[in-house]
Parts: structure tokens; sequence; C-alpha cells
């Protein structure tokens, strides 16, 4: 299909002439593809069908192939035809050729045979002999045998033959020419001999002087001749016959694909498919262009030569050659696929699509289609604009209020409008919303995020508290709760009774359009949003007011509810810090430093505690509640609690850990009953240091292990063993008892800290090996490097760490004496504790000493049982301990007037200022403690 010279609009009736049309029809024929190809291949079964034809199948393809009708098969017929010649002109040929041969080589044996035997020793004397029979028989018997030549005949000069293969034809004459051969010359001939038609030679037999004395004739008959010919034939058959259906297979593919390039057409059916093809083709109304591999234009219809404005002889022409656009000319030649690719020719905008043609086989080159879409394309500029602002809302749904943190949720609405809505978005909340409160009756705003395009504009920064005018367009969204257009900032004098200055000054900048949509979240108004434009010179328009409006509502909801968050995060925050100890007791045995860090996503149950007991010793106690929130807070108040009762029991950490465990056993019955949430799941660790002996008791129930920091900066994690969380019950608890070094670091954790979502417990403990290893001796600086080693930016669990530095009592701060059980040696006791009083200048408390440990004494004397022992402390206070082998435990009464004991305990607990019983393996111990002077 060619586009004919005298087209202009209507499509001409007159076929295009001359080999150049033909050649381009040919070429649209097969690479026109999918849409022109396709279409008359249907329209031609359609024919077929209804002219009561049906598609050739596998057994009708050669009935269908010898009718003749397509061009395919009339190539078919006529190459098998010439194929069938060129087959049987071979095997003639081969046959007469090996024919000649054979006969050739029958004359140049007879000729060698008839030769020998002639020169052969013997042959001449033979002829001279009086019955050369007898002598020359026998030996041209036995020549021709070894020879395999069909006879070998001895003839004198008058052609009477002396030998013969039959003898009954020996003494007759000779048939053939023998003359020549009488004269010196050696004959060759075929001839009908006695024994057939043969192929016979004769020689002369030669006497020394040169005469002819006798004649050799030796031949082989024609029977032998053809013998290999006829042999050969059956073999040239064969080939001829696997030739011939090598070429007949190749010749029916070479057809069956130019009946799948034709469709299997014939003349008359090509003509009216040519003619169809260039009707579709020049009366469509969109532009069709093939262009070769080399890039040169091979057709362009009607509607393509006036959508690009070719010139008339633009077929044959290189793509770069018809004066198009540059990026249009370039996309032609390259070849390359494009779909709804836009391109401006002068005043068109032409939507082009261009697909190969060599992707099935067919020869290279391209096709591209050309439609207008000028007039769509305003349209689809406002679909655009539609499709980009319903991708901006569903975003905003989606990347708005991905934390429950206000500030982070206001900065995430700025950072989503710009550049996409605006070129600068500031976002203005109340300070109480901030706080997670309510805004009530306030004037004053805090700017809490500010995102455009430059950071250089004239816009409040971040952190500015801002109180708006009542003319501003901010405080009339605030003011009345609806969204507020300002298209020309340089006329809006509301907006410049804010700020005279800086207002000139962000119109100098070039934001020329301003939004403000109020945050509301019911009737509740959060602050304002600022949408402000500078780089697009069209200012706002309604549309992209009723946008801000939904984009504004959508992240009002997001914000609020990180308000809610916020105000139920600081509760259970205040809550949690109320039960934590405000402040670490000072004691004389450690140096204490704590940490207590709530997780983002809300408040834990993680605390711990450090108790003052008994004989200078302390107890420093980590635990964690599972879960988040106001209970898990509660329920780790409620466990506090208990421990400062249990530990006034001075009980070992094992039994403690089992009180804890039955007593959260006991709560969740409680609670269940009442259809409160239980407590899923608590640890905790116990730990009781003793300055004295510088021993360390520790019972852990499902809590992490201790980190043990040795003087020398070693780090190590004992081995305490792990009993059940609390909770589940059944289960005794075990305690490990470590002696430590004076100066040795004690770190205490939960798991928060060494564990969560992206690592494993076991990673978590060696980045807190790697960190107490490079940390500073003092527990202050243990604890700041802990944290800044192993928190994240926004913990997921809460974490609690308590580093102590343990110290160990001096010596001469203790004094111990063993007693016997002898009221009388009650004295000598009093002497020695005013003895050590003195040295350690304590006189003032010589008296009450004295009388607190012989009360002390006596009772053990009196009701306990041997061995006794009295120890005094030198401390932060004096301390007294009467150590027994008893278990009873005395107890505090009132005694009567007419009682004569029981008064004992009575003075002691007047004297002292605590006093108490503690028990050991060995028995008791009863104490007493008095402030120093």
């Amino acid at each position: 299909m060619v586009r004919l010279p005298d087209r202009s609009g209507a499509r001409s009736h007159r076929r295009p002439g001359g080999p150049r049309a033909r050649r381009a029809s040919v070429r649209a024929h097969g690479v026109h593809g999918q849409r022109a190809a396709r279409t008359p291949a249907g329209v031609i079964s359609r024919r077929r069908a209804q002219a009561g034809e049906s598609e050739p199948g596998r057994f009708g393809a050669l009935r269908s192939a010898l009718t003749g009708r397509s061009i395919a098969r009339q190539v078919f017929v006529l190459q098998v035809v010439i194929v069938l010649l060129l087959v049987v002109a071979a095997v003639v040929a081969l046959y007469l050729q090996a024919r000649h041969d054979s006969t050739q080589e029958a004359r140049n044996r007879s000729v060698a045979v008839a030769e020998t035997f002639a020169n052969a020793p013997g042959t001449r004397a033979a002829l001279n002999s009086p019955n050369p029979t007898a002598v020359l028989q026998p030996r041209a018997e036995a020549a021709r045998k070894a020879t395999g030549v069909d006879f070998i005949v001895v003839l004198n000069t008058d052609g009477i033959r002396y030998t013969h293969p039959k003898p009954d034809r020996i003494g007759k004459k000779f048939v053939g020419t023998i003359a020549p051969a009488l004269a010196g010359r050696t004959v060759t001939e075929e001839i009908d001999g006695t024994i057939g038609r043969l192929v016979q030679a004769v020689v002369p037999i030669r006497a020394p002087d040169g005469k002819v004395v006798g004649l050799v004739s030796a031949g082989i008959t024609t029977e032998n001749v053809g013998g290999a010919a006829n042999r050969q034939l059956p073999l040239v058959l064969l080939a001829a016959a696997v030739g011939l259906a090598l070429a007949t297979a190749g010749t029916a593919l070479v057809s069956r694909r130019l009946m799948r390039q034709t469709h299997g057409l014939g003349p008359d059916e090509m003509t009216r498919m040519y003619e169809h093809h260039d009707a579709v083709l020049h009366a469509v109304r969109e532009g069709v262009l093939i262009v070769s591999g080399e890039g040169r234009l091979l057709l362009a219809n009607d509607e393509a030569h006036r959508l690009l404005d070719l010139p008339a002889d633009a077929e044959g022409r290189h793509a770069l050659d018809l004066g198009l656009a540059a990026d249009t000319a370039e996309l032609l030649a390259s070849g390359r696929v494009a779909t709804d690719e836009v391109h401006l020719v002068k005043d068109r905008l032409l939507a082009v699509n261009q697909r190969p043609t060599d992707l099935e086989g067919g020869p290279p080159g391209s096709v591209a289609t050309l439609r207008d879409s000028t007039e769509l394309r305003a349209l689809s500029g406002r679909a655009e604009t539609a499709r980009e602002r319903l991708d901006m809302l569903y975003d905003a749904g989606v990347g708005i209020g991905t934390s429950l943190d206000v500030t982070r949720t206001a900065e995430e609405l700025a950072e989503l409008a710009v550049p996409r809505f605006a070129d600068f978005a500031t976002v203005d909340l109340f300070d109480a919303v901030l706080a997670g409160g309510q805004p009530e009756g306030s004037t004053s705003v805090r700017r809490t995020a500010v995102s455009g395009v430059r950071e250089d504009a004239p816009l409040y920064k971040v952190d500015r508290q801002i109180r708006f005018v009542d003319t501003s367009p901010q405080a009339r969204s605030l003011r009345s709760g609806q969204a507020v257009l300002e298209p020309d900032l340089r006329v809006a004098p509301g907006w410049h009774a804010q700020d005279l200055e800086r207002t000139a000054q962000v119109v100098e900048y070039g934001i020329h359009s301003l939004i403000t949509v109020p945050l509301r979240a019911g009737t509740l108004v959060l602050g304002v949003v600022s949408f402000w434009r500078s780089d697009r010179p069209d200012p706002f328009d309604a549309e992209e007011l009723a946008l801000a409006e939904e984009l504004v509502t959508r992240a009002a909801v997001s914000i609020d509810n990180a308000r809610r968050y916020t105000r139920e995060h600081s509760m259970a925050v205040t809550l949690q810090r109320s039960l934590l100890p405000r402040r670490l007791p000072d004691h004389s045995a450690l140096d204490l430093a704590s940490r207590y860090q709530p997780a983002q996503a809300g408040v834990g149950g993680d605390w711990f505690d450090v108790l003052p007991l008994s004989g200078a010793r302390v107890a420093l106690v980590v635990g964690d509640v599972v879960g988040h929130g106001l209970h898990a807070a509660a329920t780790m108040g409620r466990l506090r609690t208990a421990v400062h009762n249990f530990s006034a029991l001075d009980l070992p950490p094992d039994e403690l850990l089992a009180l804890l465990d039955e007593l959260i056993g006991r709560i969740d019955q409680d609670e269940t009953t009442e259809g409160s949430a239980p407590v899923i799941g608590a640890t905790c660790l116990y730990a009781v240091y003793d300055p004295v002996t510088r021993s360390c008791t520790i019972a852990r129930a499902g809590h992490p292990p201790p980190a043990l920091v040795r003087p020398d900066g070693s780090v190590d994690f004992p081995e305490v063993p792990a009993g059940p969380p609390l909770g589940i019950g059944g289960l005794p608890f075990e305690t490990a008892e470590l002696t430590l070094e004076e100066g040795s670091r004690l770190v205490l954790y939960t798991d928060g800290l060494v564990e969560d979502r992206e690592r494993d417990i076991d990673e978590g403990l060696a980045l807190l090996r790697t960190a107490l290893e490079r940390s500073g001796e003092s527990p202050e600086d243990t604890c700041r490097t802990v944290l800044d080693s192993l928190l994240p930016a926004r913990p997921s669990d809460d974490v609690a760490l308590l580093v102590a530095r343990t110290r160990a009592l001096p010596a001469d701060h203790i004094a111990e004496w063993q007693v016997p059980p002898d009221p009388a040696k009650v004295a000598e006791v009093r002497a020695s504790v005013s003895r050590r009083l003195d040295a350690w200048g304590l006189d003032e408390l010589a008296f009450t000493t004295e009388l607190v440990l012989s009360e002390l004494v006596t009772n053990a004397i009196r009701y306990g049982a041997d061995p006794i022992r009295v120890r005094m402390l030198l401390d932060r206070t004096l301390i007294c301990e009467v150590f027994d082998s008893s278990s009873t435990s005395p107890h505090l009464r009132y005694a009567a007037m007419t009682d004569e004991g029981g008064r004992g305990l009575f003075l002691v607990a007047q004297l002292a200022e605590r006093w108490g019983t503690r028990y050991t393996p060995e028995g008791k111990v009863i104490w007493a403690e008095q402030p120093l002077p």
C-alpha cells in the first residue's frame, strides 16, 4: 500500500501502478502487522465459510495444494515438479556415467591382460611348438581366472584359435578385427563373439626381430561390463528418493511459511486484499507510518501527511530529513517502542504509538500511529490534576498520623503539602494541645511545624509564640472555624496588620497567595494551618480551598488522637514516676545511680528500688510488669509496696520472691473475679549486699541476669539461677552468693535495655558488655554511657537501670565478742563495749548502749541457746547485734504493775531508733540502731 501522488483528502479509486508501488504494497502487507493484516484474513475466512469451504486439515492439505487456488499452493506444486525432474535427470546421468566408466575400465583391463599374456615368458616359444594348444590352453585359463576377464584367446597370424574358455572353439576362426594387430597395433572393440556381446582387445606377439608371429585377445562380456552399474542402480535410486523427500519437505515448509504470510490467498484474493488495505489505510482518522530498519519512510497514509505536513516525496526519504521536530524525528528513526507519547507538532499535540515489525520474524522496521489529542489534552490535564489531588488525600490518610506524637504529626502534614499543594506550609497549635490538654480561651499559638521548597523564607520559625491580630486570616479562621482564602497578599490589609515589616518581607520574597484552615476535631479548634504559594504564579482558587479543607480535616483527626494519647501518656508517666523512688537513699555501703526511661508507645511497669536493711546491709530491687499503660503502672506500685513490706522482715531473697509470687497469684484471682485484667506476667531481681562481709546474695524470677564490672574494668554476667516469672507458682527460687571486691559495680536493668524487635537478648548483652567496658568508674558515668550506647531514639519498651558501686565497712568499725551462757559475763560485755565506744569517741552513747546490750544479752542467755555472740558496727548509725542459736523471737509487750519482768525490750524500743529480729540459717539476730550524736 502506497500513498498515491494525486490523493489529497478523498481516496482515489485508481489503483497505483509501477514496481515501486507494488513493492510498497507488498511491504505494507508484510509489516503492517497487528491491525491491517489480521482483518482481511478474517474476512477471507468468513468468505470461505459462506462458500461452504472448510479450512485445510492435516489430510486435506495435499488436496488443497493440488487445487492450485492459492499462490502458496501453486508455488508448492511447481517446486515439487521441478525437484522431481531434477532427481530423474540426476539418476539417468549417474547411470549413464557409471556404464561409461565400467566400459572404459573393461577396455583398459582387456588391453593390460592381453599385453601381459603376450609378453609372458614362453608364450612366443609355445607358438613354435608342435602342439601350441597343449602348452598355452592351461596358461590362458589360469591367467583368465586370476585376472577376472571372461576369455584369453591365443591365435596365429591366420586368425586360428589355439586357446579358448570353451575347448570346442579351439581351432576355429577368431571373431573380430585382427588386421591392425598383424600390423603391430593394439585393437579394442565391442563385438558379438562366440560367448556373446563383449569388449575385447587384440595385441600382437612379436619375435625378437619385430615380426608378428601370433596374436593374443582378452575381453569381458557386456553382461559383466554393465553388472557394476546395475549393482549401483538401487543405491542411486535410494539416494534419489531420499533427496526427493528432503526437497519435498523443504518445499512444503517454504510453502507453509508463504501460506501463513499470504493467509492462503490466491492472486485474485491478493488483489482484493490490496484494495481493502488501501481503502482502510487512507480512510482512518489516524496517521499511519511505516519506517524501515534504516530509518527510511516506506509508507505514510493521508492522515499522516496531514498531521505531520509531510512533503509529497516523503516516501523513501530518511525520517530525519522530513523536516519534523527533533523529538518526533528521533522517535521515528530510532524505532523504539512508544505508547501514547505526546509530541508537539506545530499547533497540534499528537499521541504517538510505535511498535517494531520484527517481533515475530517480520522485516526490520517499525509501525507508528498518530492521533490528534489537542482537544483532549485540556480535559486530560484537568483529570490529571484531580487524580493528583486524590492521590495526595490518599497519602494523607496513610502518611499522617504514623506516630502518636503531636509535633511529629504536624510535621507530617506540612511535609505532605509541600510541594504537591503549596510552596510553604506552617502549622500553629495551642500550647495546651501540645501538652495533651484542651485550649481554653487562649489567643496565642506556637509555630509547631514549617515546611517549604526553600529554607530562607521570612516566615515565623518553629517554636515561635505567635499572637494573631483579629484581622489576620489565621485569627479569622480560629474564631469562625472556617477556611479563609487570600488570593493576593499584596492587597490583603488584614494580613498586613499582623506585622507590617515581616509581611512586606514575605511579599517581597515572592509569596503571593494564602489559604488558612482551622484544625478542628469536632467542636474543638486545635490550631490553624497556613498554605503559602510563591513559585507558581497562579493564586489559590476555590477548588484548592476545598482541597485544603479536606486535607486539614483528615490531619486534624490524627493530631487530636496524638493529643489524647499525649494526655494519657503524661498521666501514666506521672503515675509511674510517682511510684518510683524520688531519690536514692544515701548509704555508706553503696554509691548509687539510676535511670528510668519510659517507652515511646506508652508507660510500662519497669521499676527499681534501694532498701536499707539491718546490719548496714542494702537490698537492690529491679522488676518489670508485662504490658503498658495505667494498669501496668498501678500493678508495679503494688509490687513495690509489697517488696517494701517484705524487706522489713529481713527475709532471704528467695523467700521474698516466693511471697511476691504468691501475692501476684492472689491479685490475679481477685481481678479475674471482678472482671478486671489480670497481671499477665512480672519479673523481678532481688539482691542483698552486706558491706561487712562484702557478700551479695541474689535471686531472680524470670529477670535478665545482673552485670558485674570488677575494679579492673572486666565485665561479667554472674551465673544466677533463673527462676520462673512471678505469678506462675509452684516452683521454688534459688539464690546465688557472690563475694564482691570493693569498688565493683553491680548493674541491674530491665529487658527493654537489651532486647527489642530488632535485636535479641544475646546481641543486647554483648552491646551492654561493650558499653560497660568503656564506661567511667562512677555509677553516674556508667548510666550515661549505657543509655547512650543501647537506648534507641524511640524506645518501644521502658527501661529501668540501677548501678551500685560497692564499699566495704572498715575493719576498725567492727567490734565482736563471744559471750558464754553465764549471766555473770554480762558485766564483762558492758565493760568491753564501753572501752570500744571510748575508742570510737562515742562516750555519749555509752550508757544507752550498755543498757541495750545488757538487756539483749541477758535475754539471749536466758531464752536463747549457745553460742552467743555480740557485734557492734559503726556506720551512719551505731548498730548493736546479738546472735544466738535459738529460733524463738522475742515480742514487745507492756508489763503490768505487778509483773517482775517483761520490761527489757520495752526499754530497748524506747532507747533505740530502730530495732528488730532477723533469722539466719544458724539462728537469729536481735539488732538495734542508735543515731550518732
